[in-house]
């Protein structure tokens, strides 16, 4: 018994060993010998400043009026909310004492110079996929091409024993790939270069793809139905990004993709939500040839008719008046007519490109209303293209309307024009106005330099 016992001590004891010695390695990095014996040339730093645009890294790591990439904005999980770090290269609260090889560990693997794991927060399942010169660029122009500004970070408001970072090595090791993105043979070079800018800096499944319980993307890449197939996270629906015809792309061609990442706009959508921020400080950066790519790629992506359901054909509707509908269909009737048909137009068709048609629309159509509500609690920021800002934008109703009345108004926008989304509860805007701030709705937007 005694030997059996000794046995079984020394089995946990090597397996404790192994456990601690496998969560504390540093991923190797193809950086780690190398040295940067002068300062990087200003075309290095002006393409990775093209990266951070790619990537959006002034969206998460920003605040509103804040310095650009000095950290602080808050992200809700469920543990607790966590908050973005000081990105400058300030010598003692940013990352300013960091290599090229503890910069590729902390964006490609999500490890910190001192052995720290980072919350999945920072996308870094994604940017694993970047390549070594983008990569090289995006450290050259952190370190030179953004202003260093001295802000110490906030910690996390998780717990013990939630906090503790140790457990996300073996997260890491089940839910991330390894390595970066490899080109298909089989695709021509458009389709592989949206490939690229969309599964790595652009990190578009981080919104757009379903998680599981233990919060990690359902899938990474194309290889499975559920990438970009849309998710509900922080209180907005980004919704599917495949040729789904209710809740995707399918009735979008690939220059209506273009012009929506380009202008924020097409005659089916304005940008709203987290999109928002994507298209002031990303996408409307970006080279058109890297943006016809993205929409090459994203139209590739086939539908899921099953999960769909029946395509959306438009009905017109009958007369807005307490009259033509009964209880609270009336009630969301008359809302509609008082506070929304002017913009949006009895018809739920907007107008042209500058209003959203709510008929159709994406977030008419699928049974997740998140982004519905919040819009219409809070607004939407300001559509900012070169510089100025858009005259049109989503006023917040949040003090002009009851949850009673807000949940008949987007019933009846959900359960007209052909839309099938459903209907919405007041419990449902009740949730949301608790747990969202009227100030979210405020565009980031910084100037990188």
């Amino acid at each position: 018994m005694k030997k059996a016992l000794l046995v079984l001590l020394l089995i946990v004891i090597v397996a404790a060993g192994g456990l601690a010695w496998f969560v504390t390695q540093k991923p190797s990095s193809p950086f780690d010998q190398t040295t940067v014996a002068q300062a990087p040339s200003p075309e290095l730093a002006q393409r990775g400043e093209y990266v951070a645009r790619q990537a959006d890294c002034v969206a998460c790591h920003s605040v509103p009026n804040g310095k650009p990439f000095a950290g602080g904005l808050e992200m809700g999980t469920p543990l607790g909310s966590i908050f973005a770090t000081n990105i400058t290269p300030d010598k003692e609260t940013g990352i300013g004492n960091y290599t090229l090889a503890d910069f590729d560990r902390a964006v490609r693997h999500g490890v910190a110079p001192d052995g720290r794991r980072l919350y999945p927060a920072m996308p870094y399942p994604s940017y694993v996929k970047m390549n070594d010169d983008d990569i090289r660029a995006l450290y050259a122009f952190f370190m030179t091409g953004v202003t260093p500004v001295n802000q110490p970070n906030r910690g996390s408001e998780i717990r013990w024993p939630l906090n503790m970072r140790w457990p996300l090595a073996l997260w890491n090791a089940v839910f991330t790939d390894k390595g970066t993105y490899v080109e298909k043979t089989s695709e021509d070079a458009i389709w592989n270069r949206g490939a690229y800018l969309v599964q790595a800096a652009g990190h578009c499944g981080s919104c757009h793809t379903p998680r599981s319980l233990t919060m990690n993307e359902k899938a990474l890449d194309e290889g499975s139905p559920l990438y970009l197939a849309g998710a509900l996270l922080d209180g907005w629906y980004a919704p599917s990004l495949r040729q789904d015809h209710n809740t995707g792309l399918g009735r979008w061609s690939e220059d209506d993709i273009y012009q929506f990442l380009k202008n924020g706009r097409n005659q089916h959508a304005v940008v709203f939500g987290s999109m928002t921020e994507a298209y002031n400080n990303s996408t409307q950066f970006m080279t058109d040839d890297d943006l016809r790519a993205i929409s090459h790629y994203l139209k590739s992506l086939p539908g899921d008719p099953v999960r769909d359901g029946t395509p959306w054909q438009y009905q017109p509707p009958t007369l807005i008046s307490a009259s033509s509908a009964g209880g609270r269909n009336a009630a969301g009737a008359q809302t509609f007519a008082a506070k929304c048909g002017f913009c949006h137009g009895n018809d739920g068709k907007g107008r042209n490109q500058w209003i959203p048609p709510l008929a159709g629309a994406a977030s008419s159509l699928t049974a997740e209303n998140a982004s519905q509500i919040n819009v219409t609690l809070n607004g939407s920021g300001r559509v900012v293209t070169a510089g100025i800002p858009d005259a049109y934008r989503m006023p917040p109703f949040r003090e002009q309307l009851s949850d009673e009345q807000i949940a008949d108004v987007l019933s009846y926008v959900r359960l007209t024009w052909g839309n099938h989304g459903g209907p919405v509860s007041p419990d449902d805007v009740r949730a949301l106005r608790e747990h969202t701030d009227p100030a979210s709705s405020s565009p980031i937007i910084l100037q990188m330099r």
